[in-house]
């Protein structure tokens, strides 16, 4: 039972977000029971605007429910102060967002290196980390390109770097592939099984497209901020079939 227990990394229990703005209340998420085991990687899929996103900045601890409990590798985070969060999630969270979020003025290795001025480690360490993570995004000779001198692929890859680079417990990409062409979606797609199935890594991946959500295990739909059971699809979805381990390259 206690091994059981450490190999959870996400869990929730009627978990819940309703934003208030003056007599208005909008429910983003509603009594969501989830649970992620370490090692999986599972995409949550729903329309724009159906809760998805609030789900994975919940587990981020970069919201705070208004009902029910979150637990993100044992830890109740929505109870954390701001100082413990951020120390916290840098430790155990990288976070890929859709605009890539890369600092202009910095290059790919400056950029990459970011998270891990908040360790301590020193300046020939952090280099070294920061190079290791882009050579393992297949940008190891982009080392000291600016984010203007990139693809868009390549940007988001520099992005992966960044979220891998403290060697996090989990991975969450908020539509990691939503500003990308076919090809450099593909790519980032890949890139992200690759790090579940080599690595270990954990993760949780938030798109609309059922194309992206086949390169995860598996697959759990929001509708209007509800959470569907495992196994159950919106009437009005066609179910995505995963892609068999070790084929998302083909």
């Amino acid at each position: 039972m206690e091994q059981q227990t450490q190999d959870i990394v996400i869990e929730t229990r009627k978990l819940s977000k309703i934003y208030r703005r003056d007599e208005f209340e909008v429910v983003a998420l509603q009594d969501a029971d989830f649970t992620l085991q370490r090692g999986e990687f599972v995409a949550l899929m729903g329309p724009s605007g159906s809760g998805k996103s609030t789900l994975l900045h919940l587990a981020a601890a970069m919201d705070k429910p208004t009902g029910g409990s979150i637990r993100v590798l044992g830890d109740d985070v929505a109870s954390m102060r701001d100082r413990e969060i951020a120390a916290w999630r840098n430790r155990h969270v990288g976070f890929v967002f859709q605009s890539f979020n890369l600092i202009p003025v910095l290059t790919a290795h400056e950029n990459v290196e970011l998270p891990l001025k908040l360790m301590r480690m020193t300046r020939q360490q952090r280099e070294e980390h920061s190079r290791t993570a882009l050579e393992l995004v297949g940008l190891g000779d982009r080392l000291g390109h600016f984010p203007r001198q990139l693809s868009g692929g390549q940007e988001q890859r520099v992005a992966i770097a960044r979220a891998i680079v403290t060697d996090p417990d989990l991975i969450l990409a908020d539509e990691p592939t939503g500003n990308l062409d076919a090809n450099s979606a593909s790519e980032v797609l890949t890139l992200l099984r690759r790090l579940n199935e080599e690595f270990g890594k954990t993760v949780v991946m938030v798109t609309h497209d059922p194309h992206a959500a086949r390169y995860a295990h598996s697959v759990r739909y929001i509708e209007k901020g509800a959470l569907l059971p495992a196994g159950q699809t919106p009437t009005d979805w066609a179910a995505v079939t995963p892609m068999a381990a070790n084929s998302a390259a083909s």
